[in-house]
């Protein structure tokens, strides 16, 4: 099993396996690559109303995982101001590479939260604003905003303990090997 060692190994965990997921199902096989049902599947599938209750959490979960992602959080935001251009979310968005910012806003696009307008000019013009579900979304999100700003402080605090605490363990369990 995949064991991520940091949050960009496990988002890019989670991306591959959605991916697979999608590829699976729009293949016709929403059991698996074997297509023998999975353990929980097979627990619950002469019980129709645990199955739908799965199926609609596992939804929520995949909601949850593409609006919760640091680059979503980071474009709704900025969107919540006024339309921006590819380039202008780019350079507002500190380490995002041309290609996750794509996938972001394709996967926002997709759920109905950035909509996303060409207009036919040489070169063409492509602006991203947030649309009504997308707005009421930030309202969620500047809540969240809201508070890390006010607990940076007491967070980097925190982390900072953290690994002197660690640090200072693993330093002691050398000492005693």
């Amino acid at each position: 099993m995949f064991q991520p060692h940091n949050a960009i190994d496990e988002q890019q965990h989670r991306t591959r396996h959605a991916e697979r997921t999608r590829q699976i199902e729009s293949a016709g096989n929403p059991l698996g690559h074997s297509g023998i049902p999975h353990q929980h599947e097979r627990r619950h599938q002469d019980q129709p109303g645990k199955q739908d209750r799965r199926e609609e959490h596992c939804e929520v979960r995949q909601i949850l995982d593409r609006v919760a992602d640091k680059w979503s959080l980071l474009v709704i935001a900025l969107l919540d101001q006024r339309s921006l251009r590819f380039t202008e979310l780019k350079r507002k968005i500190d380490g995002v590479s041309q290609r996750m910012l794509t996938r972001t806003l394709r996967h926002l696009e997709r759920d109905g939260l950035v909509e996303r307008t060409v207009y036919p000019t040489v070169p063409p013009r492509v602006d991203y604003a947030l649309t009504p579900l997308g707005a009421s979304l930030h309202t969620t999100i500047k809540a969240l905003v809201v508070w890390t700003e006010s607990h940076q402080n007491a967070i980097a605090t925190a982390r900072n303990s953290y690994d002197r605490r660690a640090h200072e363990a693993e330093a002691h369990s050398a000492a005693t090997v």
